[in-house]
């Protein structure tokens, strides 16, 4: 009857670990899934800012298009758009109401192209210098961008940045600190079996054994439930916003489960191997304490 009920008290010890785990592990999840999506919004706003480069008039559509095949091939393009004059001068009327022409007797404006730069160039220093180098091709004739946008858009970015970034770490500290309270009140409730087998000449490896397979078991269940429910509050929210896949993609969700996984893994072995190991040092007068 005794052994029933040890047998019963430990499983669930397991389940109220394993569930508690969980909890916690959903928290982290949930702040490296929010980092991610910061990250990959910021880099889309970035990305959104668009350099235009002007040609002067004697250049041509061909000398256009040859500079924007250039251009496609520099580490800093993300995109580039090729407008030639007849474009500008039918999104320019219809942005006006008016034809130009009608007035002036000539189409007013000159091919150009609209660059889109890769999110880590699209700050005031890159910008200075992508600048300079678009410059150097004498068909250009000028490149605009709107520079106080670029300042204030980066300088918001850095802010959020920090804020996440000591959000993440404090979560991080309270999901640390939650596990290792979890972990070391399970094997606190079995200190006595741990030094009855010390007595008997079981080796500390020995004893931490069953211990560490068991928290394994927990560490890895926990982790599948706390992605199985990230998962399902993901679903939940694209059915109720279709754009936020685009805010959410495959690649954040799967960095997301598998962070979540191996935190759930580590920080329960680790938890529990100076746990055990703390009641090990432990002297039969202290465990009473």
């Amino acid at each position: 009857m005794k052994k029933k009920r040890k047998s019963r008290s430990l499983r669930w010890q397991a389940v109220t670990s394993t569930i508690s785990t969980t909890f916690v592990l959903i928290l982290l999840g949930l702040t490296i899934l929010c980092g991610l999506t910061a990250r990959h919004m910021s880099e889309s706003v970035r990305q959104s800012l668009t350099v235009t480069v002007l040609f002067a008039d004697e250049a041509t559509d061909s000398t256009a298009k040859a500079f924007q095949k250039a251009l496609r091939k520099q580490a800093w393009t993300k995109t580039v758009t090729y407008i030639s004059k007849e474009q500008a001068l039918k999104e320019q009327s219809e942005a006006m109401g008016t034809d130009p022409t009608e007035f002036l007797g000539m189409n007013p404006f000159n091919p150009s192209l609209e660059l889109n730069l890769q999110a880590q160039y699209a700050c005031t220093d890159s910008l200075l210098w992508i600048s300079k180098v678009l410059r150097e091709n004498p068909q250009v004739s000028d490149v605009v961008y709107q520079k106080d946008i670029v300042e204030r858009l980066n300088s918001n970015l850095h802010k959020i940045s920090y804020v996440l970034l000591g959000v993440a770490v404090v979560l991080m500290l309270i999901t640390l600190v939650l596990i290792n309270n979890t972990v070391r009140l399970s094997v606190y409730s079995r200190r006595f079996v741990i030094h009855t087998m010390k007595l008997v000449g079981a080796s500390w490896g020995f004893i931490r054994r069953p211990f560490m397979a068991r928290a394994f078991w927990i560490g890895l269940s926990s982790g599948i439930l706390a992605d199985a429910a990230l998962l399902a509050g993901l679903r939940l929210l694209w059915e109720y916003d279709r754009t936020m896949t685009e805010y959410v993609p495959l690649e954040n969700i799967l960095i997301t489960g598998a962070s979540v996984m191996v935190c759930g893994l580590l920080l329960t072995l680790i938890c529990t191997f100076v746990s055990v190991g703390h009641f090990l040092g432990m002297r039969e007068s202290e465990l009473y304490g």
